[in-house]
């Protein structure tokens, strides 16, 4: 039997081969809501009648979206999600100022590789990154979830990444995202997989590789993964946690493929308003200034991320005209930045240090822009109004762009300051 790795995924929770296109009612492993869908997910598990849960070991409860409490809403969905958590005995429960769904799964090492892992958040996708299935449902879906413990699936079909050569100074998991958006397109790769394998992956380290993963959602995937190898094992092996070496079979079945150089690959910036919209420092025809730069997001706000960001700031200043918001992905990443005198960079340059939230993806209490203003961010989104106004202006980078478009006050190449 020859599979790939979401074909080897499934079959080991079936018991019995897994075909692609199948329609599938399974028990995933583990579940996560947050506090922008998860009053959503009650208010629906409340209306089916049901007085248990399926499994509270098996539910995560996440406060990240609107944090530190904004309004009377926020603060009262907050309490929502507290009061289910106590009445049901959920003990994996994340209150406000842990740092962001998605991070904090990875890093408390609740999801591992092999497993069927659901969120109400589209970019649950990130998680496959570390050899996992993990996709994203709606609250109602998951209202399902909580009462009855299955979830019906469509094996996908997928689509083959072979990454070779390694990548070079500037150059990060954001932008093999940005290239792959740049063949594939917004919607190329709807309700399909994107597997990621070749020589190439060892140079993409775990944070890159969650960048690269997150960034699939916007190409329409359901999912995207990553093989267990050992890079991975080493990963789980600091958390005190042994794993086993998963790759795909040789000859396994790919509805497409796609070959990326990373020797070739450039630092790149998504233009508005679209996340395929790309280009490269070589293709920008004119200075595009900026009123704010943005390194945070389940995208690009890991320690990896903050530790390039730091090393190009050091001994600069953020340019006068431009406000830079740091946000750190987890509350544990924070403080290592902070011990590491990360966060003291970031401030003597003048950027404004915020607390783990998703916070600016969606302009949740701050990073929201004017009419006519512009900002890079290392997010995932650059649509109409994602920051606020409807004029406003966004690009995607890395964080090393972010950090040198920081000093600049313009789009720039990082390459000058590395």
């Amino acid at each position: 039997m020859v599979e790939n790795l979401v074909q080897k995924i499934f079959t080991e929770k079936l018991g019995r081969e897994a075909k692609i296109g199948e329609i599938v009612y399974i028990e995933p492993d583990m579940v996560m809501t947050h506090d922008h869908q998860g009053p959503m997910t009650i208010r629906e598990f409340e209306g089916i009648g049901t007085t248990e849960v399926w499994n509270p070991e098996k539910i995560i409860l996440v406060m990240d979206h609107r944090t530190p409490s904004q309004n009377l809403v926020a603060v009262e969905n907050h309490q929502k999600l507290r009061k289910f958590a106590q009445k049901f005995g959920i003990k994996k429960f994340f209150d406000v100022g842990e740092g962001i769904c998605h991070d904090i799964v990875a890093e408390k090492a609740l999801v591992k590789p092999g497993m069927i892992y659901i969120a109400t958040d589209s970019h649950t996708v990130t998680d496959g990154a570390l050899g996992l299935f993990a996709t994203g449902v709606g609250s109602s879906e998951m209202a399902s979830i909580f009462a009855t413990g299955k979830v019906w699936l469509k094996i996908p079909e997928t689509i083959k990444v072979t990454l070779k050569g390694a990548l070079q100074k500037g150059v990060m998991g954001k932008d093999i995202a940005l290239h792959l958006l740049k063949l594939i397109g917004t919607g190329g790769a709807d309700y399909k997989v994107l597997e990621f394998s070749g020589p190439g992956i060892a140079s993409v380290d775990v944070a890159g590789r969650m960048s690269l993963c997150n960034m699939c959602l916007e190409m329409g995937a359901k999912s995207a993964l990553f093989p267990v190898d050992e890079l991975t094992l080493e990963y789980y092996r600091n958390k005190g946690i042994e794993v086993e070496m998963v790759n795909p079979d040789e000859d396994a079945d790919y509805v497409e493929e796609f070959v990326v150089d990373l020797d070739q690959l450039e630092p790149l910036i998504a233009f508005p308003f679209s996340p395929d919209n790309v280009k490269d420092f070589g293709e920008i025809d004119k200075d595009y200034y900026l009123d704010q730069s943005i390194i945070g997001t389940c995208t690009g706000a890991r320690y990896e991320d903050l530790e390039i960001a730091a090393k190009i700031l050091n001994g600069h200043k953020v340019h006068p005209k431009t406000r830079m918001l740091i946000v750190p992905a987890t509350r544990q990443i924070m403080l290592k930045a902070v011990q590491n005198g990360i966060m003291e960079t970031f401030v003597k340059a003048g950027a404004m240090v915020n607390v783990p939230c998703c916070g600016p993806c969606g302009g949740y209490g701050m990073g929201v822009l004017a009419e006519d203003e512009s900002s890079i961010t290392t997010g995932s989104r650059n649509f109409v109004a994602r920051l606020g106004a409807p004029g406003a202006h966004i690009y995607l980078s890395n964080a090393a762009a972010a950090a040198a478009s920081a000093i600049e006050g313009k789009l720039a190449d990082p390459r000058d300051y590395l």
